[in-house]
């Protein structure tokens, strides 16, 4: 393990961390309050930590998959730590563990909470939740590629530890210019969705709240009701953009570079518009009856719908009362997730397209002993490395996520309850059902199941294996 390197990179991201602070100081300014000195402090002990790791640059530079997947999970628990002390120092959260469990929750944009009433808290606290999903939906590490110069395969090792899905390629030869192109992409969408809701009158605080969190598909409500105290046409504002940055970016780069065919069949990108579509469509029949018609119905329903699969979180009905067959399906969505390359969470449907179609050239093998049959996305034949990598996810997920819920039940909370809160933080979407659902929060949760849901959240944003492999002895062994 090269650790003058890595901790070379995590000092970095102290100091783009105390950058990102200066926003809810300049929100304390105009709303004149004076929680804003948490994060004046909070800042400088960013930069000071920062300035100690980065002062010195390390003599040996080389850099494998190991330090980018190290460097990728150690930064995100050191940011996640300084990211709640504002919280700490501003007492709008006085519990350690809580407090990391809410910062967490933003940086991995899930959007649980445990907080119960929102409303009360300061402008720059609520800003600064709001905001970590943003920093966090791209993420930090592919923000710092555009900047840091690092040698060789430096950066790809970087952006492969922190990129969801089970593959990660360049969108042009140089992966620092990947970076500030997905980068470029991630803002133009948060402006034009900014653009949208301050037309539908939605106040420019809110709008930057709001826009943060569904850039970041994360869902930190800045009112108890999450979004159902807005107007439909925001509330509609906000499904489509939701399900826009649950797309793919590789097909916006595509659509930029006027390569409008390969991007409108994109396997990944038909498959995942075509689930949401009949979701929306069965669970709108099923909950019409609730509802003054079915125009309403189908709105409510494309809102929650678009929410969950792309694991945003945000709610304007309280989904825990529709029929079981609606919640059946939510449930199923936090499981699909959104695509790869995306800002959103879950499994991804590449991976489940993977999956399906590698069940079936199995069944076709049994059939036809000696036929060759190779799994296709695209038209292109996907690599044996890619299919051995998404079957050994999916069989850790599994895993992990039935020792969660184990972990989780020591609580003495109902299985629904347990089963739901796991989805929601290993998936990173927020509410769950029952206890965990849309109305309520997870501050029923003891400490130690706390901990069990923030390293889900941690584990489902950095896909697993990063944070898995800090319990590897042989990580640690020097050169």
């Amino acid at each position: 393990m090269n650790y003058g390197i890595v901790s070379y990179i995590i000092g970095y991201v102290l100091k783009f961390e105390a950058a990102f602070m200066i926003l809810p100081c300049i929100a304390a300014l105009i709303y004149q309050e004076y929680s804003g000195w948490a994060f004046v402090l909070s800042g400088l002990l960013c930069l000071l930590f920062g300035l100690a790791l980065t002062r010195k640059k390390p003599k040996n530079k080389i850099f494998y998959v190991k330090e980018g997947f190290v460097s990728v999970a150690l930064s995100w628990i050191v940011m996640s730590v300084m990211g709640a002390l504002p919280f700490l120092f501003s007492g709008s959260i006085t519990n350690v563990i809580d407090a990391l469990f809410e910062t967490v929750s933003g940086f991995t944009t899930t959007g649980a909470s445990i907080l119960t009433d929102v409303e009360v808290l300061p402008k720059c606290v609520l800003l600064w939740r709001s905001f970590t999903h943003w920093i966090g939906g791209m993420g930090v590490l592919v923000f710092l590629l555009s900047f840091l110069h690092m040698a060789g395969g430096s950066h790809m090792n970087l952006m492969k530890a922190e990129s969801p899905g089970p593959t990660v390629s360049k969108l042009v030869p140089k992966v620092q210019s990947t970076a500030k192109i997905l980068y470029g992409i991630y803002v133009a969408l948060t402006l034009l969705e900014i653009i949208f809701l301050l037309a539908g009158g939605m106040p420019i605080f809110d709008t930057l709240c709001i826009s943060f969190g569904t850039a970041g598909t994360g869902g930190f409500g800045i009112k108890n009701d999450s979004m159902a105290g807005y107007s439909v046409y925001l509330q509609v504002v906000v499904t489509i953009f939701m399900i826009l940055f649950g797309i793919n970016f590789n097909a916006y780069y595509l659509l930029l570079i006027r390569k409008f065919r390969q991007a409108f069949s994109m396997e990944e990108v038909r498959c995942y518009l075509g689930i949401i579509a009949v979701s929306i469509l069965v669970i709108a029949f099923n909950i019409q009856d609730m509802y003054s018609g079915f125009p309403e119905a189908l709105q409510q329903s494309a809102f929650q719908v678009g929410s969950i699969i792309t694991t945003t979180g945000y709610a304007t009905t309280d989904f825990n009362l529709w029929p079981e067959v609606s919640r059946t399906i939510l449930v199923m969505l936090m499981f699909v997730g959104a695509c790869a390359g995306s800002t959103g969470g879950g499994i991804k449907v590449s991976r489940l397209i993977i999956l399906v179609k590698t069940i079936n050239k199995e069944l076709h093998t049994l059939l036809h002993p000696r036929s060759v049959r190779k799994v296709k996305m695209d038209g292109a034949c996907v690599e044996h490395e890619v299919v051995r990598a998404t079957n050994v996810f999916l069989i850790v997920y599994v895993l992990v996520f039935t020792f969660s819920v184990l972990l989780v039940g020591f609580d003495n909370h109902d299985l629904i309850s347990n089963f739901t809160s796991v989805a929601a933080t290993l998936n990173n979407i927020g509410p769950g059902l029952e206890l965990a659902g849309p109305t309520q929060n997870f501050s029923i949760f003891s400490g130690g199941a706390t901990l069990v849901l923030t390293f889900d959240m941690l584990a489902g944003r950095l896909e697993l294996f990063p944070l898995l492999l800090l319990f590897v002895r042989d990580t640690w062994r020097k050169y």
